[in-house]
């Protein structure tokens, strides 16, 4: 556990943060911009991309919510939140001022210093795309750190896509490319329409590839086929996991994946040490 002056953090305790900023993204998600009220709190925290927060509703109950920002953004913890449960509809509520609980991080992140150098292809499907967007954040800050970066998301519907404006954005920097795929059209969606994996052909692949995806299992299973058709092997291939996280530290056993912990071990997991697993019910 972290220290804070004398005292020690217990990471079974919340640490009260305040709303800075609410930042409604689509009819459903919305994204909160939190910072500790404790300046020590404040000094000594610190994350890498693809961990996460418990971020608790006085009251109510808490939940895992992944971190979006990037770890030099002065403090500020961005948590893209799609309001689909008690908890995260009553985080809906809240706006600028509000006070509520963070503990954390917890879990592994993102293999980013193995990633310098490389060329990096970020894969993600559906609403849950923010444990890959904190990679985006990170690399698009350290551009010349890394080298080619493709950047993909699926999404059913065009109105699903979050951070429009960001994509458009992402896709003038340097040695960037962006694809973008929803499998409904309409006559604001000047991308892909169809399955993201469609995409695959117009991708920068080489040995020196490097791919982080998330979004769900279905649709890493099918991207995970399209990169093995290109050579692309299962120990440079890393995935984000979802399950049901409640503890953060792995004592409840409700995120067990196969032997591992996804709260602990996880959720970021090299395709070789998980690939036994993909699909299989009940893991």
């Amino acid at each position: 556990m972290p220290y804070v002056g004398d005292a020690m953090i217990n990471a079974d305790l919340p640490q009260e943060a305040e709303v800075i900023e609410r930042v409604q993204e689509t009819h459903s998600v919305f994204n909160l911009r939190l910072m500790f009220t404790n300046e020590e709190v404040r000094q000594q925290y610190s994350f890498e991309p693809g961990q996460f927060n418990m971020v608790y509703l006085y009251g109510i109950g808490e939940v895992p919510i992944s971190i979006v920002s990037d770890p030099m953004d002065g403090h500020m913890l961005d948590h893209a939140i799609r309001a689909v449960g008690r908890v995260t509809k009553g985080l809906a509520r809240l706006k600028a001022g509000d006070r509520i609980g963070l503990r954390g991080p917890f879990g592994r992140g993102w293999p980013l210093r193995l990633a310098q150098g490389c060329d990096v292809v970020v894969i993600t499907g559906g609403l849950g795309c923010a444990p890959v967007i904190s990679v985006v954040n990170y690399i698009i800050q350290r551009r010349e750190r890394f080298g080619h970066l493709t950047i993909m998301q699926g999404v059913k519907l065009p109105a699903d896509l979050i951070w429009r404006d960001k994509y458009e954005l992402w896709s003038k920097a340097p040695d960037t490319q962006v694809f973008l795929a929803a499998d409904a059209d309409d006559k604001n969606w000047p991308w892909h329409v169809g399955q993201v994996t469609e995409l695959f052909d117009g991708m920068v692949i080489t040995e020196n590839t490097i791919v982080m995806m998330c979004g769900p299992e279905g649709m890493m299973r099918a991207c995970i086929h399209e990169l093995h058709k290109r050579q692309v092997a299962d120990e440079r291939i890393y995935l984000s996991m979802e399950r049901n996280m409640q503890c953060g530290v792995g004592r409840c056993g409700h995120c067990q994946f196969g032997a591992h912990f996804i709260c602990r071990q996880g959720p970021v997991f090299s395709l070789a040490a998980v690939r036994s697993l993909l699909g299989e019910k009940g893991f």
